[in-house]
């Protein structure tokens, strides 16, 4: 935990920014530049910028879940994004598009689905490591 009250405050204002960020990332990717990875590296920042300011357990109380639990989750997510050609007698992971693309978010199809896995995977183990580190630190 910094003792600088110039990284908390601006963690307090730069948390939400960089979470909505990460979102417009992992929305965009499928069709531009950038996509689950990055989208989960961005959201990892937030937390750890958190982690940094006030300390392990106000990074934990914010993220309300285990790191473990979303890369389990994650990882069902990405794996799940796969399923739907295999019923339609299509190779597993042939993409399939909506046939009306959604205001603002554009076509979504399975790629977004394994999109949002992999965001869940790396913001996951992200977090889990620099929580394990934050607590060999104290």
């Amino acid at each position: 935990m910094s003792d600088s009250p110039i990284l908390r405050s601006g963690a307090r204002f730069l948390v939400p920014l960089m979470l909505l960020f990460s979102l417009f990332l992992l929305v965009r990717g499928h069709n531009e530049p950038g996509g689950g990875f990055v989208g989960g590296l961005v959201a990892a920042t937030a937390f750890a910028l958190v982690l940094l300011g006030e300390g392990k357990v106000a990074a934990e109380r914010l993220l309300r879940w285990d790191p473990r639990a979303f890369v389990a989750s994650g990882l069902l997510i990405a794996l799940l994004s796969g399923v739907p050609p295999l019923l339609q007698g299509a190779p597993f992971m042939t993409g399939r598009w909506l046939k009306v693309p959604l205001p603002v978010l554009g076509k979504i199809g399975s790629p977004v689905v394994f999109d949002a896995g992999v965001y869940l995977v790396v913001l996951g183990i992200v977090l889990a490591i620099l929580f394990s580190l934050a607590e060999d630190e104290g």
